[in-house]
C-alpha cells in the first residue's frame, strides 16, 4: 500500500487549469520532491491532499483511505506545512507548540513528554521562550515543521519548507526529514533547489500544471537528452539574446557562466561562427555532465 496515491487530478480557477490531469504516488516511508517554477500547480496539489480546496476530477487515496469520503480519518495521520509561515508570531516557540497540542487533545503530561523529543529533535530547546517573530528563517521553518509533527503524524505534505533559508539552515532542516524518514515517515516536499532534490529518492518535475517526467535523481540525469557545454563567459542581455536567434541552439545562464545546450548529434562546433559573433570562442567552452537543473531546463522547452 503506497502512503498516497493520485489518480489524474485536475483544478481549475475560472479559466485557468492549475493542475492538469496529475497522477503521483508516494511509497511508504518514501521522499518524494516536487519540483516546478512559481505558478506550476504545486501548490494546488498540497492543498487539494489536504481538503483545503475543492478539484473538478480525480481521486485520492491518503494511508489507504479514500480522501473523498474518509478525510477525518486521514487528517490524523497527516501533517501539512504550507509555504508561508502560518503561527502566531507574537506566541513563544512553546506557546505555538502547546496551541498546536491543544487542538489534538494533549493534556500536560503528554505535551512535556513530546515538547522535549521535538526540542532536542530539532534544536529549539534555547528557544523556547523566544517569540517566533524574533525567530531566524531557519527556527521558524523548524518550529514550523515541530508544530506538525506534534501529533506524530506518518505522512508530511511540505510547500517549499526552506524557500528563503540561508543554505546551512536548508542543509539542517534537511538532515531532519531524513532523520523523520528512516523513523518512517512518508514525505512528500516541494523545492526549487536542485541540491535538495538530489536528496530525495524520487522527483517529479511539473510544468503549468502537468507532470513533465519523474524518476530518481540519478534516473532523470542519466535520461538527458543532448550534450552541455559551460561557457566561461559573463553573459549580458544582449548576448542571452543573440543566443536566443541560434537555431539548433539553447542557452541558459547560470550565474557569471552560460550553458549550452544541443542535440546529442551536432557537435558545437557547427556553431562556432556563430558563437563567435556574440564573443564566444573554443576556448571559452567545456563539455560538462548534465545536472538535474538542465534536466529541468530541457523538459520545460520540450
Amino acid at each position: 500500500m503506497n502512503a498516497i496515491e493520485v489518480h489524474n487530478l485536475s483544478k481549475k480557477y475560472g479559466d485557468l487549469k492549475a493542475v492538469d490531469d496529475f497522477s503521483l504516488t508516494v511509497g511508504q516511508g518514501e521522499l518524494l520532491a516536487l519540483v516546478g517554477p512559481d505558478g506550476a500547480g504545486k501548490t494546488t496539489i498540497f492543498r487539494s491532499l489536504c481538503n483545503l480546496i475543492d478539484f473538478e476530477t480525480g481521486d485520492i487515496t491518503i494511508g489507504g483511505r479514500m480522501h473523498k469520503t474518509e478525510f477525518d480519518r486521514i487528517k490524523d495521520i497527516l501533517g501539512y506545512m504550507p509555504q508561508q509561515f502560518s503561527l502566531y508570531p507574537d506566541l513563544s516557540v512553546e506557546e505555538n507548540l502547546v496551541f498546536y497540542a491543544g487542538l489534538f487533545g494533549f493534556n500536560r503530561k503528554r505535551f512535556d513528554q513530546k515538547k522535549d523529543a521535538l526540542y532536542k529533535f530539532s534544536g529549539l530547546g534555547p528557544f523556547a521562550k523566544r517569540r517566533a517573530s524574533a525567530l531566524s528563517g531557519g527556527m521558524k521553518q523548524k518550529l514550523a515543521l515541530s508544530c506538525n509533527l506534534i501529533h506524530d503524524p506518518k505522512i508530511l505534505l511540505l510547500d517549499e519548507p526552506t524557500t528563503g533559508v540561508d543554505p546551512l539552515s536548508r542543509r539542517q532542516f534537511w538532515d531532519i526529514l531524513k532523520k523523520l524518514q528512516a523513523e518512517g515517515a512518508s514525505i512528500m516536499v516541494s523545492t526549487p533547489y536542485m541540491d535538495e532534490v538530489a536528496l530525495a529518492d524520487r522527483a517529479i518535475f511539473i510544468y503549468q500544471g502537468r507532470k513533465l517526467t519523474e524518476g530518481t535523481p540519478q534516473e532523470l540525469v542519466a535520461h538527458f537528452d543532448g550534450n552541455v557545454y559551460r561557457a566561461d563567459f559573463f553573459p549580458s542581455a544582449k548576448s542571452m539574446a543573440q543566443l536566443e536567434q541560434i537555431e539548433g541552439l539553447s542557452s541558459r545562464r547560470f550565474g557569471s557562466t552560460i550553458h549550452l545546450y544541443t542535440s546529442a548529434d551536432t557537435p558545437i562546433n557547427s556553431f562556432h561562427d556563430r558563437l563567435h559573433n556574440v564573443g564566444i570562442e573554443p576556448d571559452m567552452l567545456e563539455e560538462i555532465d548534465p545536472d538535474l537543473e538542465d534536466v529541468f531546463i530541457q523538459q520545460i522547452g520540450k
